[in-house]
């Protein structure tokens, strides 16, 4: 069976936001990540493949289509065999009662989302929660970037301002002023606030947090302006985690 006009015209509609909010699916390409995902929870929609011996996808129904085909519907600049949709969870407004939140204030960048997914799954950090302007979670370039932590972290979308004015936990976040990370006494249960690629956290958000932390430069020029969102968040995770062992 080939790909039909209509399944290449909504699949390619499902790089857009809105269409995979009105489809409630979203695109997930290449054998580590559809393997991760058909794995968990998640509801599969469709497999379209151009290896129908890949053992994973036994007893699935599946569309066996040609490497153009594959060429056609993909994002990346080799396609890996397989892209699969998968169908959107329905999702709670409740916060989960965690004891450690990491928080994103308007982080756009797709990429730096699906590594700081990945950090939560490593640092067995589940529950993130993100600011209504943050880049969706199901953007495939956010999808390919977690490599399957997208099924082991909770994700959130929510008016930030009003959900750090509720919380009776700690709220931490990263600034150029803040106190040193590494001499620091952090607290076991705490959020910690992660912003936006180039403006750190919004004004409103920084009114709200009441304890700064820095990570310190140690080269000799210091000349570099800040960390990148994700290397930072994987720094701060760490020093966080620390004092948990």
């Amino acid at each position: 069976m080939s790909l039909s006009k209509n399944n290449l015209k909504l699949i390619t509609s499902l790089q857009q936001k809105k269409y995979r909010q009105k489809q409630k699916l979203f695109v997930a390409e290449g054998i580590k990540v559809v393997k991760e995902l058909l794995n968990s929870s998640l509801e599969i929609s469709q497999i379209y493949t151009t290896d129908d011996s890949l053992e994973f996808i036994n007893g699935i129904d599946f569309t066996k289509i040609s490497e153009n085909e594959l060429k056609k519907i993909s994002t990346l600049k080799k396609p890996n065999k397989v892209l699969g949709l998968f169908k959107i969870p329905e999702k709670s407004e409740e916060i989960i009662n965690s004891n450690f939140i990491l928080v994103l204030d308007e982080v756009n960048d797709p990429g730096n989302l699906g590594t700081i997914i990945r950090l939560c799954d490593w640092f067995g950090v589940t529950e993130l929660v993100c600011s209504k302007n943050t880049v969706d979670c199901y953007n495939q370039k956010v999808v390919q970037s977690t490599m399957g932590s997208l099924t082991r972290v909770t994700i959130s979308y929510v008016d930030l301002p009003s959900f750090l004015l509720s919380t009776t936990l700690p709220v931490y976040t990263a600034d150029m002023n803040g106190d040193n990370v590494y001499t620091s006494k952090l607290p076991q249960k705490a959020i910690l606030v992660m912003g936006n690629e180039a403006n750190g956290i919004s004004e409103e958000i920084s009114e709200i947090v009441k304890h700064k932390l820095t990570i310190p430069r140690f080269g000799d020029i210091q000349q570099t302006e800040s960390l990148n969102v994700a290397t930072a968040t994987a720094i701060l995770l760490s020093e966080f985690k620390r004092v948990m062992i």
